[in-house]
Order: structure tokens, then C-alpha cells, then sequence
């Protein structure tokens, strides 16, 4: 039953839940109940027709930021989702490996403190986008 529960939320986008006391138990039993619906709304808004990103597009930026914070649920909620939206294995697979690349960049020049201004200048300069 959560299994179906958690596949009808994830194919519906949650999009379909009007009321909080509808969601599905994941939702309503983990998130502050004075919240939850406006949460639910504000989710549903990022995947109606107004959106700028498809949906795969959207499920694959999903997956590669769970991948990193990291979350189970999330990995798995997002993987199912780029599949369901029509994301390869090849996608899935660049998506995680796109956000471990960032992931390691990031922890270098962080760490090492690199100065935030030489490396925008240096980026601009290297990418031809100075201004």
C-alpha cells in the first residue's frame, strides 16, 4: 500500500492533492500540518504548465541535488520520476555524475579559499563572457 501511495503521489506530482488531510502519509505525517498544504501548492506550482523546465529536465536537476545532500527518499522519489518522464540510464547516470563534478570543484576551491573574485574573472575570461 505505501508503495502505491508513493508511486500515485510521484506520478501525480502531488499536484492532485487539494487538502492537506489527502496527501499521502509521507507528507501529512512528516510535515507541520499548518504548513502542509501551502508546501504541497508551492510544489505543484513548479510543475504546472507555466513552468520553464520539462519535467525529465526537472526530475534530473531532483536527482543530482539528492544525490548530494544526500537523501534516499529523494534519490529514489527522483530516479522513478526521470524514468516515468522518459530520462535513459545514460541521462540518470550524467545527471549524478554532473553533480559529484560540481560537488568536487566545489570542495576544492572552497576548502583551499580560493578568492571569489579571481575566479569570476578568471571563468569570464576563460568562457568568453567578460563584460
Amino acid at each position: 500500500m505505501k508503495t502505491f501511495l508513493l508511486a500515485s503521489a510521484l506520478m501525480l506530482g502531488i499536484s492532485g492533492f487539494a487538502v492537506a488531510q489527502e496527501a499521502p502519509k509521507f507528507f501529512s505525517e512528516t510535515y507541520p500540518k499548518h504548513g502542509l498544504q501551502s508546501a504541497l501548492e508551492a510544489r505543484s506550482a513548479l510543475q504546472s504548465g507555466e513552468a520553464a523546465l520539462d519535467a525529465k529536465t526537472r526530475e534530473l536537476i531532483g536527482l543530482a541535488v539528492a544525490a548530494q545532500i544526500p537523501c534516499s527518499y529523494c534519490s529514489y522519489a527522483h530516479t522513478e520520476r526521470a524514468r516515468a518522464e522518459g530520462a535513459t540510464v545514460d541521462e540518470i547516470r550524467e545527471a549524478v555524475a554532473v553533480a559529484a563534478q560540481v560537488r568536487h570543484w566545489s570542495t576544492v576551491l572552497n576548502g583551499m579559499q580560493y578568492d571569489l573574485e579571481a575566479f569570476k574573472s578568471e571563468f569570464d575570461e576563460m568562457s568568453g563572457t567578460t563584460e
